[in-house]
């Protein structure tokens, strides 16, 4: 018998294992329509905590939700040229309106469209148009929107969360008077995602501005948030763009100064989707399956009752209602902590191991021995499964709150400490390709985040596509640290982080 949950373990085959965590964890599953997902009930959930949480982050900083048509014209991709080039490969169109039976007992599109629309990859196009609607003066901005919607990317290469042809996320768009206020307003939102990974994902992320040739298509400037996984390789957990005016002028968004002197607007957009559910597996889990942080976890306690005979049955299940009352009563991170009762009748070893792998934070059992000694048997799911402290059931659901900080904590802590361990400053084009050229020793893959100094230039790009290694990000924290560029020789203000990347 292993002495694990998931098989293959993460050293063993970590792609297999990704899915395995996915499968044991009940979150999702392939769609009948290639490339696409269905979610389930215990993966959706776990979106919907994040998006709660984002929602009240968004509207804090004064964004409104919106909602635009998931049918784009043709001709407002085509208006901004640099956007539809970087996204028509991955386009779905939509050509007819209509399906007919024919003689052979077929259905047939008929009813061609007069001009073909694209199924929604993005909204910048179309939200421009209604900005360029909505907007007629200074006093009129800066507009502020963000839409919760599904998007449509035609992914030949899927796997579930992190690539998948149709995903849901949020998009984020904004108009402003001044190049000032758009820049603003970019930063601003990426240290909203920051915020986001690090306290309530427990995701440590790396912040800064991509190369151009990572840029979102029509950007000035994209920044984003990159986190490393267990098997060293980076993921893009988030991204906000700085538009310039370049949609603005395709798009005619303009707006009368205090003067009366007529500008076009500075634009923004801004996003992250259910990749971070990826994001979650991947930096926290391990080989008994999920584990959550916290804040995003659907149910954070669960009580399981533990009797043999009808009358303990009764006694147990009375003392669970009300611990499950107090702990209601009790907050945690500005909110009542989600307790919920698994009073299923099934084997309580199959039902303890199905919360291990769901990620249950805490899991308390309570039974006749535990209601005698006035204690309640807890396991932590940052902690090996079969690893139980007893505590007074008197004080539980008052420690509760603590156990929850801790064990984000410490999943921060965790995950911080093997990104710094698996970061390294490189000072040579051949220092790079020894990196990400090893066997990976004891670890999972081969490399981690190399800190480099290279160009923005198309040479760096073409020398590390062999190792299937991009610039990811030049980070914002820290001092500026000159150097040349290893591959160019061009002087460079600071180091950039080189990765393998999801």
């Amino acid at each position: 018998m292993p002495d694990h949950a998931i098989s293959p373990t993460r050293a063993e085959d970590y792609p297999e294992w990704y899915q395995q965590v996915v499968r044991a964890a009940d979150l999702a599953e392939p769609s009948p329509v290639r490339g696409c997902m269905v979610i389930k009930p215990h993966g959706y959930a776990i979106w919907e905590r994040m998006q709660a949480i984002l929602d009240r982050m968004f509207k804090a900083t004064g964004h409104q939700n919106a909602y635009f048509p998931l049918f784009i014209p043709l001709s407002y991709l085509e208006k901004e040229a640099k956007h539809v080039e970087g996204f028509a490969k991955e386009c779905a169109v939509v050509t007819h309106h209509r399906l007919e039976l024919s003689p052979e007992g077929k259905l047939v599109p008929t009813g061609k469209l007069e001009e073909p629309l694209v199924v929604r990859p993005t909204s910048e196009t179309i939200i421009g148009e209604m900005f360029s609607r909505w907007v007629q003066s200074w006093r009129d901005l800066p507009l502020l929107v963000n839409q919760w919607a599904n998007v449509v990317r035609w992914e030949m290469r899927p796997r579930v969360f992190l690539r998948t042809a149709e995903f849901l996320w949020q998009e984020g768009h904004t108009a402003h008077a001044t190049r000032e206020e758009a820049v603003e307003e970019t930063l601003r939102m990426l240290d909203v995602y920051a915020t986001f990974a690090e306290r309530d994902l427990a995701i440590p992320v790396i912040r800064g501005p991509k190369p151009a040739a990572e840029r979102f298509p029509g950007a000035v400037e994209t920044y984003s948030i990159e986190a490393m996984m267990q098997d060293g390789k980076a993921l893009q957990a988030g991204t906000s763009h700085f538009l310039g005016q370049n949609f603005a002028r395709a798009q005619g968004i303009r707006f009368a100064g205090p003067s009366g002197a007529e500008e076009f607007c500075w634009t923004t957009s801004w996003g992250v989707s259910t990749r971070l559910v990826g994001a979650v597996i991947m930096t926290h889990s391990d080989d008994d399956g999920l584990v959550l942080p916290p804040r995003i976890a659907p149910a954070q306690v669960v009580l399981l009752p533990i009797h043999r005979t009808p009358e303990e049955r009764e006694q147990v299940l009375a003392a669970c209602r009300r611990l499950e009352e107090e702990l209601r009563a009790t907050s945690f991170a500005d909110e009542p902590v989600r307790v919920r009762i698994d009073a299923r009748d099934m084997r309580g070893g199959e039902k303890t191991w199905q919360h291990v792998k769901q990620g249950v934070p805490l899991r308390v059992e309570i039974g006749p021995r535990d209601l005698a000694a006035g204690t309640v048997s807890v396991t932590r799911r940052d902690r090996p499964p079969k690893e139980r402290s007893g505590l007074p059931i008197a004080g539980f659901a008052a420690a509760v709150p603590g156990l929850l900080a801790e064990i984000e904590r410490g999943l921060f802590g965790r995950a911080r400490e093997f990104r710094d361990r698996r970061s390294a400053p490189l000072d040579s084009l051949e220092a790079v390709r020894g990196y990400f050229a090893g066997d990976g020793g004891s670890e999972i893959g081969d490399g981690g985040f190399a800190h480099v100094h290279v160009a923005d230039d198309p040479a760096v790009a073409a020398a590390l596509d062999p190792l299937k290694v991009t610039v990811r990000c030049v980070p914002m924290e820290g001092g500026d640290e000159p150097g040349r560029c290893v591959v160019t020789g061009q002087p460079v203000p600071r180091r950039s982080v080189l990765a393998r990347s999801y």
